[in-house]
């Protein structure tokens, strides 16, 4: 049965502007974007008056953490909470259990996204010191990348032999990048356990996966991809010295070697360790201050392409643990796009800029098919945001299946009022509205 639906006096934010125009959904694309769209008696008519439309979130780096770590972390939860924050679609990590090292696990991944993902999704293959040739069989069409950790990691999935990273460097496909020197960060590891036994604080995360590890690892990153002309992203970019090694002297369309940027290195800095504690412990860590002053520099000046979560769930009690023991990770989905928005209010990055980077780029650097902006004939993945309607994080509202933020108790200043997927209302009011599915991603090229 079709379905069409006007939503009606929303000022919409697309493509580096703001305009008030109707927007006309039929089934799951955009019809029509116009002025004063007459309605018609079969349709569903929505008042966004007041309200913001923008398009919905892609976000490149997320791990749900399906199959074998689900009582962190679902697909089913994960993207309700996801949609609930405004992102329609994403780009899941191959660090499960088992990893998704071999095409049969990973088709298994898209399997189950299919029955009960609330948003869209692609999910990346990993690569491994022995999995060169199933690499190659990967589609480009199908799969939205190659993820490479050079650096600590789940399981067989530290890539270290030079010989076979540079056979993964050959292969025509979009590669990606954890980027940690691993040698650097076990000799910083020693002698922090020389000085603090097992004691260690939490403030010296920062100091052991150190700027040097950060900066070894990526720039031999973009070495290698210059050397072989590979197509390489590098996620989760965490200090201001990485900054130097990307480019903003031609468009993204046109980069071969892009970067990525995470909400909590945006957000917080290493002087929250003693508050927060492992709440922010993330890998690459969150530094300095002044990293996080030079990563908006080059946010804003579009050396770093992409704004994403790297969502990552434990458990409460996971994250209780000491230093050692506890993981690093947490949950963001649910409120990076608001985050990004209190920066809009603080005058930090216009909500233009904020659309590009969570929207529009994602779908540039991937070359995702009809997604990323509000266009007639794309697929209708919408977010309609309230402004000026505070928003307080509270364990109450959080649908992340491990319970907690690091941004509870954040009051943030607008409110995500509506999503759509797909033409479909999945998230209205407070409420995930189940009932749909979200689509696999499309790549073209």
């Amino acid at each position: 049965m079709s379905q069409t639906i006007l939503l009606k006096g929303g000022q919409i934010v697309n493509e580096g502007r703001q305009f008030a125009q109707d927007i006309l959904i039929k089934n799951d694309r955009i019809e029509k974007i116009a002025q004063n769209i007459s309605p018609e008696n079969n349709w569903e008519v929505v008042n966004v008056e007041g309200k913001l439309i923008l398009p919905g979130c892609i976000d490149d780096q997320v791990h749900f953490r399906e199959p074998g770590l689900t009582h962190k972390g679902n697909i089913q939860t994960e993207s309700r909470a996801a949609v609930a924050g405004g992102i329609t679609s994403y780009m899941e990590q191959p660090n499960t259990k088992p990893a998704a090292t071999t095409i049969e696990e990973l088709e298994k991944k898209y399997q189950r996204a299919s029955e009960v993902s609330i948003a869209n999704y692609s999910f990346n293959m990993g690569a491994t010191n022995d999995n060169l040739e199933e690499l190659k069989k990967v589609s480009k069409r199908n799969v939205a990348g190659l993820k490479i950790f050079m650096g600590s990691s789940t399981g067989n999935m530290l890539v270290d032999a030079e010989k076979t990273l540079d056979g993964i460097f050959q292969l025509d496909h979009q590669l990606i990048t954890h980027c940690e020197d691993e040698g650097t960060i076990r000799a910083n590891l020693e002698k922090a356990k020389e000085q603090y036994g097992e004691d260690i604080p939490m403030n010296m995360h920062s100091k052991i996966r150190s700027e040097e590890a950060c900066y070894l690892s990526s720039s031999s990153a973009a070495e290698l991809a210059k050397k072989h002309g590979s197509r390489l992203h590098i996620f989760h970019i965490s200090t201001a010295k990485e900054t130097t090694l990307f480019r903003n002297d031609i468009p993204l369309a046109d980069k071969k070697i892009t970067s990525e940027v995470c909400i909590h290195h945006l957000w917080f800095d290493d002087s929250q360790y003693d508050t927060k504690g492992s709440l922010i412990k993330w890998n690459p860590a969150v530094k300095t201050a002044s990293d996080r002053d030079g990563l908006w520099d080059a946010l804003l000046d579009d050396r770093l392409d992409v704004v994403a979560t790297d969502h990552a769930p434990h458990t409460l009690e996971e994250k209780q643990n000491k230093y050692l023991t506890a993981p690093s990770g947490g949950p963001l989905v649910q409120h990076a796009l608001l985050a990004m928005l209190q920066k809009v209010d603080e005058g930090k990055i216009t909500i233009e800029r904020v659309v590009d980077k969570m929207a529009h780029a994602p779908a540039i650097l991937f070359k995702i098919e009809d997604r990323g902006y509000i266009r007639e004939g794309y697929y209708a993945d919408l977010v309609i945001v309230e402004p000026k309607k505070k928003y307080e994080v509270t364990k109450a509202n959080i649908l992340y299946k491990c319970g907690w933020s690091p941004f509870e108790g954040v009051g943030f200043s607008n409110s995500i009022n509506s999503t759509y997927v797909n033409g479909k209302l999945v998230y209205d009011n407070g409420q995930v509205v189940e009932g749909t599915k979200g689509m696999r991603l499309l790549f073209n090229r």
